[in-house]
């Protein structure tokens, strides 16, 4: 089998990988506090050093080609999005990169609940006086217990996250440190979770942008210069398979022909 063929389909499938990773981030340009993929493509070594198979199967001309590139580690950039003002006092938002606020999530399928994360502030008042978040997920104070808002009142939320209603302190808001923002996992709809030990850090002196909302981490036009790129990268791999194809097709039935 003809060994550029697999260069590049390998070129193929990670440079398709890119471009489905930039494509969405380019369509949460506009979702509040998205936070970005960074998808990265490693070099594969050749089959002989890979394998560990020694010289006797080494070919020096095949080693120097390498052996094509794998999808690498995908990460997430946690840089804070430019603040937007809504004037909604319901909205919040966190200038620090590494603070998120803490909301409870119930798994849809099994019933359980557990802490999540999220840098979306969008938090309005359920039919039970609760504050929960745009999805519904009830936010929790600094004691991991759901917030409750008696009465219509209005609410006030200070910079600190202290809740108040008629200037009575009601609950703070929980805003939580994560120092490694690697151990977070990615689960859709804003939300984070984490695995293992609990790696949440309680911010004793948060601060909270009332009337605002972080907007998207996306930058429109680097991604889209980086899906332009991704998308040349598996035309010019698609088109190097054709003409290997076609090579192969010489050398069979062209060079090969018995006269």
């Amino acid at each position: 089998m003809n060994y550029g063929l697999y260069l590049s389909a390998s070129g193929v499938l990670t440079n398709l990988y890119r471009q489905d990773v930039y494509a969405n981030n380019l369509a949460n340009v506009e979702t509040a506090a998205f936070k970005p993929d960074i998808p990265m493509i490693s070099q594969r070594d050749p089959e002989s050093i890979e394998n560990r198979l020694g010289y006797e199967v080494s070919q020096r001309l095949l080693d120097r080609l390498g052996g094509g590139v794998l999808a690498g580690p995908q990460f997430v950039n946690y840089s804070p999005g430019s603040l937007e003002r809504t004037s909604n006092p319901m909205d919040l938002a966190l200038s620090d990169r590494n603070s998120f606020f803490a909301v409870e999530y119930k798994d849809p399928q099994t019933g359980d609940t557990g802490i999540r994360l999220t840098r979306d502030g969008r938090f309005t008042r359920n039919s039970e006086g609760e504050l929960v978040t745009h999805k519904g997920h009830r936010v929790l104070d600094t004691g991991d217990m759901a917030i409750i808002l008696p009465g219509d009142e209005p609410v006030q939320i200070n910079p600190s996250g202290d809740v108040l209603q008629n200037n009575e302190l009601i609950a703070r808001i929980q805003v939580t440190r994560i120092p490694d923002t690697g151990m977070l996992i990615k689960q859709g709809h804003g939300l984070f979770a984490y695995q293992d030990k609990d790696p949440r850090e309680l911010v004793e002196n948060p601060v909270i942008h009332q009337g605002f909302v972080e907007g998207s981490g996306v930058d429109p036009v680097m991604v889209l210069m980086r899906l332009v790129d991704a998308t040349k990268a598996v035309t010019t791999n698609a088109n190097m398979i054709r003409y290997n194809d076609l090579l192969m097709d010489r050398a069979v039935n062209t060079l090969g022909r018995v006269a």
